[in-house]
């Protein structure tokens, strides 16, 4: 009997292999009667779909640079939307590649953080959750450190399936716990209880003013609402906000004294009947990226949102 939850990487170095890496992983889950997702680039995706031929049509199919464009939406999202959405104590299987050639070097400390937290987030899980990899494109540091967020890996050429010996996911969950960036001079407003809405105006005329519009903007008012208020309620009473932009995204970030102490804080659906908790999780849900840096001297929680 296999065990509750299995997290193996798939290294591969073409087509061919990437395909038969994948494809018989979804047959076999379709002839056990297990439900199937496919969460991958969209090259890749039409790769599987034409693969299966008409078994792609019994297969939940997603393309990861949409759904997983902010890794911290991955888990909740994505992989956790899925098999929360299956009888309980059902075995589900999934392919997950949420880090392509492409991926900024913004985007992978976020990545492969979402790598390292899924082993918690599925913990006694019934799930399968496969990775691949591609070992063609993706830098050296990028396959150590699957290496280091997966117990097993299957290696490019066909190989069997070997245990890593350097699986090491909380360590990589406190390496990718970094310093963010210093913030140039941009708009600065310090708030507390009483100022919470007025901040929260300001913030959002600075996204205009940057060139946000629509949903985007939207999205940010949400996040300046959320963060500000986690700040008042979890942070110490008080906190700074930020507005700027930088490389066709505007940016908000939020700093207070608070420390978040559990790493999937945002990443983990709440409970149906639970009252709160869910500010952080609707951030991911809605920023492009997501980037939180925590330690003795507080929490920053900064987030992007295409221009």
């Amino acid at each position: 009997m296999s065990a509750p939850f299995l997290h193996p990487a798939l290294f591969y170095g073409d087509a061919q292999e990437y395909l038969a890496g994948t494809v018989p992983f979804v047959r076999e889950g379709l002839e056990a009667g297990e439900p199937v997702a496919v969460a991958v680039p969209g090259d890749n995706l039409g790769l599987i779909r034409d693969a299966l031929g008409t078994d792609a049509d019994t297969v939940r199919l997603l393309d990861m640079r949409e759904a997983g464009r902010n890794p911290g939406r991955i888990i909740p999202g994505v992989l956790r939307a899925f098999a929360d959405a299956q009888p309980p104590g059902r075995r589900v299987r999934i392919i997950g590649e949420p880090i392509w050639a492409g991926r900024t070097s913004g985007e992978y400390p976020a990545c492969v953080q979402h790598e390292a937290l899924i082993n918690a987030a599925f913990a006694d899980r019934h799930a399968t959750i496969l990775c691949p990899y591609d070992v063609r494109r993706l830098d050296e540091t990028v396959l150590a450190d699957a290496w280091a967020t997966h117990p097993t890996v299957i290696p490019s050429g066909g190989g069997p399936e070997r245990r890593s010996d350097a699986y090491a996911p909380d360590a990589v969950v406190d390496r990718c716990n970094e310093p963010l960036s210093v913030v140039p001079d941009v708009l600065c407003l310090g708030f507390d209880a009483g100022s919470l809405s007025a901040v929260r105006h300001l913030a959002t005329a600075e996204g205009a003013r940057l060139g946000l519009t629509g949903i985007a903007l939207e999205n940010l008012a949400l996040v300046a609402a959320e963060l500000t208020t986690n700040s008042v309620v979890h942070g110490g009473g008080a906190g700074t906000l930020r507005v700027w932009s930088e490389d066709g995204y505007a940016l908000c970030e939020v700093r207070d004294a608070g420390r978040l102490a559990d790493p999937l804080a945002g990443r983990r659906p709440p409970a149906r009947d639970q009252r709160g908790g869910r500010g952080l999780l609707l951030v991911n849900l809605v920023a492009d990226l997501v980037r939180t840096h925590t330690g003795e001297d507080g929490t920053t929680v900064r987030c992007w949102f295409a221009r």
